[in-house]
Order: C-alpha cells, then structure tokens, then sequence
C-alpha cells in the first residue's frame, strides 16, 4: 500500500505557542495550573497535561481565587476576562494572534457602528469568544439559509468575518449569499481564514484524488479536522477522522491500494506516526511525504509569560 503523508499538516503556529504556554509555566511555577477551556482541541494533548497537574474549566469560577489561569488559543470574551479580574487570578493569554486579530477587527467594526456578520460555528469556543467582543452589533451565520432569514436594511453598515478554522468552501458559499442578499457587506481588509487552515485544506484538495482512502488526525470536536474530512469526502475520496492508532480498523483498508494520511492544525506529530508505523507494520505500507506549502510561521509567546521567565531568569 502507497502512503501519501501531506505536508503541511498537524500543529500550526498558534498551537504551538499555546501548547509552549503550557508547558513553559508547569516548568516554572509548576502545578497546580488552571486553563479556560481546552488549550487546543486535541484529547491527547488535553490528557498529557492533566497528568502533569493542569486542570481545565468551562467556567472561571472553578479556578481558585489568587491562583494562574491560561486563555486557550481560540480565544475568550471580555466578560470572561472581567471575570478573572473579580478573581485576582493570574491570567496568561494563549490566544492565537490570528484569532485575536478578529477580535479586533469585531470592536472596531462595532465601533464604528457596522452591523456585524460572524460566518462560524454557534457554541464553537473560538465564536463565543469573538461574539463576546460585540454582543450587540454581532449576528452569528452558519449556513446561507441564516443570512436570507436575517433582516437587515440598506441602510445599515455592514461587514462579515469569518471564525479562522472554517472550510474556505464551506465559508464562500455564505460570503456569496451575504453578496447576494446585501451587496453592501464588507468586507474584512484580510481573510480571517488562517494561513495554516487553508494550507492543510489545499494539501487535502490536491492530494486526495489520488488516493483510495484519506486518513485524517485529529479529534471530533477540532473543527478544522472535521472540515478535512469533510473535504475529502465532498471531493469523491472517502475518509476518517481517527485520535489515535488504537482507532485504526483493518476493515478501512479493503482495496485500498493508496491512502491519504494528514493531520489537523492542532494533532500531534507523535499520532501521526504511530499511525504510519502500524499501516507500515500490518499492511507494508510505503511512505512518501509530498510538500506542497512550506510553513515558517512562528509566534511570540505572551507577554504575561515572558514577565514571568524573566523574572525567574532574576531571581
């Protein structure tokens, strides 16, 4: 069996520096630490730092007074910061600068009184977080159905933005609705889609055909895994979305002569070659990377963090 492995796939800029957020304060102040939601949507991830001493919370008000909290990458409302502040807790911010990026642009907008329209997922953490920016001004559209049932005039000042995980497929056909409907819509002076989503979704687009079967690494509640799967499947090569290699089912391969096998912006490289390594071990697979992106991107870790190193560095 031929093994295309996609490359770019896994960890992207924004997970990395999340995830070195984490790691960075359990070495230096170590447990017990406590983080906002899941730092980035991966069992495994999440799973290896529970055992290190890190306790993750849907709600602020699990985290102990006067105690260290760490934002996830997908970013938190204000209220939720405010909330933290009430606390005296120590917050560190591991939002994705690309994610803060539409945080932004949604206070600006809605300063300037524009009727907003959030292209996403409701309930998604990274979409709570941006419509916490601009409740007022912020309509949520996950489908073209929504924007034709929405009710705005000519008159208002309006402008899209778009959750960064989001298939850029699946987002188009919303922006042409949006097009459609009100023509007067603007929108964002740069694409909200992040650079390491698009890569990952173009490497599956061009590779897949090729492919009998594409493997997809990443965990169900990672909404850009899912869009890859999604994909590959709309694109004519069917395709699952898998944890780990204890999910791998024999029964998959049937016929398969090549197969596809990439990873979602926040799977751990470690998964993915397990995964190589049983298909090579049971089924004499034989890996061939193909590169179609090269990725440099690397981001700053927060400045609250920083502090912290430097202060140790001192002491």
């Amino acid at each position: 069996m031929k093994i295309i492995l996609a490359n770019p796939r896994g960890f992207c800029a924004g997970v990395n520096m999340a995830i070195d957020t984490v790691q960075e304060l359990i070495d230096l102040v170590g447990p017990p630490l406590w983080v906002y939601h899941e730092i980035v949507h991966n069992k495994h991830v999440v799973d290896r730092f529970e055992r290190q001493g890190v306790t993750f919370v849907d709600s602020i008000d699990e985290v102990p007074s006067n105690q260290t909290v760490i934002f996830s990458a997908h970013g938190i409302s204000p209220a939720v910061r405010e909330r933290a502040k009430q606390r005296d807790l120590r917050m560190i911010d591991a939002t994705c600068p690309l994610v803060t990026k539409v945080h932004v642009e949604a206070r600006r907008y809605a300063k300037q009184g524009c009727k907003i329209l959030l292209i996403g997922h409701a309930g998604h953490d990274e979409v709570e977080g941006t419509f916490g920016e601009a409740p007022d001004a912020i309509t949520i559209v996950e489908s073209p159905e929504d924007v034709y049932a929405s009710d705005f005039s000519a008159d208002d000042q309006m402008v899209y933005l778009t959750q960064t995980t989001l298939s850029v497929d699946d987002a188009n056909i919303i922006i042409e609705a949006i097009k459609d409907k009100y023509p007067h819509c603007t929108a964002p002076p740069k694409e909200d889609i992040c650079y390491a989503t698009t890569n990952r979704q173009y490497a599956v687009r061009a590779l897949a055909g090729a492919a009998d079967l594409t493997l997809v690494v990443g965990s169900t509640n990672s909404s850009n895994s899912v869009r890859l799967t999604e994909i590959s499947q709309t694109d004519g090569t069917p395709a699952k979305l898998l944890d780990d290699k204890t999910e791998l089912r024999d029964e998959w391969f049937d016929g398969v002569e090549t197969l596809l096998v990439t990873a979602g912006a926040s799977a751990p490289e470690d998964l993915v070659q397990d995964i190589l390594q049983t298909l090579v071990d049971k089924f004499g697979g034989k890996v061939e990377e193909s590169t179609l992106v090269d990725e440099n991107v690397k981001f700053a870790l927060p400045v609250s963090l920083r502090v912290i190193k430097s202060q140790a560095a001192g002491a």
